[in-house]
């Protein structure tokens, strides 16, 4: 398995914070210290650890005012914001207790037990009960499937229910009446695309816009081509463009003159 690199504050993200905890907090805050640019991005780290912990201010630094922040969960400690200030923090992760808790952040972030647990706190209609966009957090992050059969059916020998748990589904069994509905959880691998195909799509990409706005250049060429054939042009009318062209036998034409001359003779 790839190892995975330590977090810094500066590598800090809305989807990895949910991977650390409050004394990973502290210790990062810690090494960042000496960093010139701390003070600047200061807002930023905060909002991040926002994301996944209670984070407060401890504004009356006093041992009874701390042991009441510990008494609720809280781990205390003093970060440095820069060379003269210091400032001392409560931080607590936020727990993810209800379906309203899951976000496309920390959905990657728990176990398929934890889910089914969660989903087993909230639940009472089943798995359609839930709102689509909970759905689609869910399935973002694990595989769900669901059956719902006859209580005495669900785990016969060989059936749905036996496959699923041998392949690693943890499963939640919710009554309805005397039939049982059954989700099936197991969490999705993570696809990582390696960067070289991420350069190859975007060059890709930029190759086709290329050739996409050229087709357009041609095609607008062809059209003020088409135009300009059709335009009128009066410099260029002439008497030959009044000339009209007969059909007529030679003969004919030879005796039109006779009678002509006939006529003027009289």
């Amino acid at each position: 398995m790839k190892e995975k690199k330590a977090i810094t504050l500066k590598t800090l993200t809305k989807s990895n914070v949910w991977d650390i905890q409050e004394n990973d907090v502290f210790r990062m805050w810690e090494s960042a210290e000496r960093d010139a640019d701390l003070k600047d991005n200061m807002r930023r780290y905060t909002d991040i650890i926002k994301s996944a912990f209670e984070l407060e201010e401890i504004k009356i630094d006093k041992p009874e005012v701390i042991k009441k922040y510990e008494a609720r969960g809280f781990k205390t400690g003093i970060i440095r914001i820069d060379d003269s200030t210091k400032q001392r923090i409560a931080i607590k992760k936020r727990p993810i207790l209800r379906v309203t808790d899951l976000t496309y952040e920390n959905i990657r972030h728990i176990s398929a037990a934890k889910l089914i647990e969660v989903l087993d706190r909230n639940f009472g209609g089943g798995w359609e009960s839930l709102s689509q966009s909970i759905q689609d957090i869910i399935e973002s992050g694990f595989d769900i499937s669901t059956t719902t059969l006859p209580q005495d059916r669900l785990h016969k020998p060989g059936g749905l229910y036996e496959k699923k748990l041998n392949d690693g589904y943890e499963v939640l069994e919710i009554a309805k009446g005397t039939w049982v509905e059954a989700i099936f959880a197991k969490e999705k691998p993570e696809i990582e695309i390696p960067k070289a195909k991420i350069n190859a799509f975007e060059e890709f990409e930029d190759e086709e816009i290329g050739d996409e706005e050229d087709e357009d250049l041609e095609i607008e060429d062809d059209f003020k081509q088409e135009e300009e054939d059709d335009e009128f042009d009066e410099d260029k009318l002439t008497e030959e463009s009044y000339r009209t062209t007969y059909d007529t036998d030679p003969d004919d034409l030879n005796y039109e003159a006779e009678e002509i001359s006939d006529e003027g003779d009289f």
